[in-house]
């Protein structure tokens, strides 16, 4: 049964069936946030250069993005990566390389700017690969970089994480897609520059 709060969660069950790479194992628990820890810079540069010993001139431009890239932001400990290649529907130019050396194909979405995302095989990682001109990329980045120098959107963001992450989440992406809307919002005063 759908939430009343967030009625879209059941809807989108065969959606997320149709974007995942392999077996989709639902979530059903609370989401675990941490509180920042100064370690996951590290997690990710030691990543990058995994990434870019195994692609070399493939990587366009390669960032740490996600909550666990904005210091004082709480986050479920995973490390979020910007892979920009030249075009990641072309996957026979890169996801061979990243397979051998043991990061898995999991999320493939065609519709979405060409998304393709990997786990990692060591470290918890997601790692969103995109094409060079996708608008997402751009949306990504001014929503990290606004967060590290706005007290006020990051703690709001925080808030609301903390709020959600409390409910039991069908799928982690049923929560991801609960912050649209505070997002969003803050992605308009970044926009703006207030």
């Amino acid at each position: 049964m759908a939430s009343k709060d967030y009625p879209f969660e059941w809807r989108k069950e065969e959606q997320l069936k149709k974007i995942t790479v392999g077996e989709r194992k639902p979530h059903n628990a609370p989401i675990t946030l941490e509180e920042y820890n100064s370690n996951w810079p590290k997690l990710y540069e030691a990543e990058a250069q995994k990434v870019r010993s195994v692609l070399g001139d493939k990587v366009l431009q390669l960032e740490h993005v996600g909550s666990t890239s904005v210091p004082g932001l709480c986050a479920k400990p995973i490390i979020d990566m910007l892979l920009v290649v030249e075009n990641s529907a072309d996957e026979s130019a890169y996801v061979p390389f990243l397979e051998e050396a043991g990061y898995t194909l999991r999320i493939r979405e065609p519709d979405w700017y060409e998304h393709r995302l990997f786990k990692g095989p060591n470290t918890d990682i997601n790692l969103h690969v995109f094409s060079k001109d996708a608008e997402e990329i751009t949306r990504m980045l001014r929503f990290r970089d606004w967060l590290r120098k706005n007290k006020k959107d990051r703690d709001k963001y925080a808030e609301t994480k903390r709020r959600l992450a409390q409910r039991v989440w069908r799928h982690v992406q049923h929560y991801a897609d609960a912050k649209t809307a505070v997002i969003q919002d803050i992605l308009d005063r970044a926009e703006l520059g207030k």
